[in-house]
């Protein structure tokens, strides 16, 4: 049986298995089972303590790709650190998109779905010795492709971390005029801002803006005594109102969850209007409670 320190610490294919492991591929699946391996790209595998890293993906992308390919769309934005992959597709993970610039022979790889695309020289950069649109450039796509709370998620995280500003993203709109999904991109980039810190964050900020309701202030400290206490995600201090998002990540275990109380008791205690929105609550149809509680604290506040 082979130790865990005897694995690739690099990422390898399925293919590689029998030269580097001297296993068949079909033990793939128990390495899998028992976590020693975990799953990068698809066909593609690593040790599972190495890190999540941008050199790990990259060095994970490069063994199914063909040179010339340029990484983009959702692909890019994971190689940039920006996660915008559908919940369920963290586990069967999708192929990855890349293209060719225009009249070069097209990626032909069940790993990959593409097709051409005009790139201008400043919208590439290499990372690890890959191809991949800008943060800029990838923001904008991602734009237009995604369904609107995504695409504000996606412009927001690229302002965050990579010092994309609205006025990039505003000097770049004339060139996807007549593109498909600019009217979306025309419509988020005044909305797009670098404190939001995650995408349900931004889901929730574009539900109060769809509502025609005042913007909220992101990240404000609530203050007591001189001394900074809490920092609410989503506030509107003049009227002393919050709006917070419990999600699974942070909200899940009893502490947490005591935590949360604590803090929304004193909250309330002191003059603030807490509302809280939870998981499914996102949705068209259950958003029309918390949007008309939050109408309601406002216009009386």
């Amino acid at each position: 049986m082979l130790l865990t320190t005897e694995l690739p610490a690099t990422p390898f294919t399925r293919a590689d298995v029998p030269r580097l492991l001297g296993l068949a591929p079909p033990r793939l699946p128990e390495l899998l089972a028992e976590r020693r391996i975990r799953r990068v790209l698809r066909n593609v595998y690593v040790r599972s303590d190495v890190p999540d890293t941008i050199e790990c993906r990259a060095a994970a992308a490069a063994l199914v790709v063909t040179r010339g390919a340029v990484f983009v769309d959702r692909t890019a934005a994971w190689l940039h650190g920006v996660d915008v992959f559908d919940y369920r597709e963290l586990e069967v993970l999708p192929p990855l998109e890349c293209v060719v610039l225009r009249d070069r022979s097209r990626i032909e790889r069940p790993e990959c779905v593409g097709g051409e695309r005009d790139l201008a020289p400043y919208d590439l950069m290499t990372i690890n010795g890959l191809r991949v649109t800008t943060p800029l450039r990838t923001a904008l796509d991602l734009g237009c492709i995604l369904r609107r709370p995504d695409g504000l998620a996606a412009l927001d995280m690229f302002m965050r971390l990579h010092g994309v500003t609205r006025e990039d993203l505003e000097r770049s709109l004339p060139r996807y005029r007549r593109r498909r999904g600019v009217v979306r991109l025309r419509s988020l980039v005044p909305l797009a801002d670098p404190l939001a810190e995650s995408p349900r964050e931004s889901h929730t900020r574009l539900a109060v803006l769809d509502a025609d309701l005042p913007a909220p202030t992101l990240q404000h400290w609530v203050v007591h005594e001189g001394v900074e206490l809490f920092r609410l995600d989503l506030a509107w201090p003049k009227s002393r109102v919050a709006l917070e998002y419990d999600g699974a990540d942070w909200h899940e275990t009893p502490e947490q969850r005591a935590a949360d109380e604590w803090r929304r008791t004193w909250l309330r205690e002191h003059g603030w209007t807490v509302i809280v929105v939870r998981r499914g609550q996102l949705c068209i149809q259950g958003r029309q409670g918390w949007l008309a509680e939050l109408a309601a604290a406002l216009r009386l506040a």
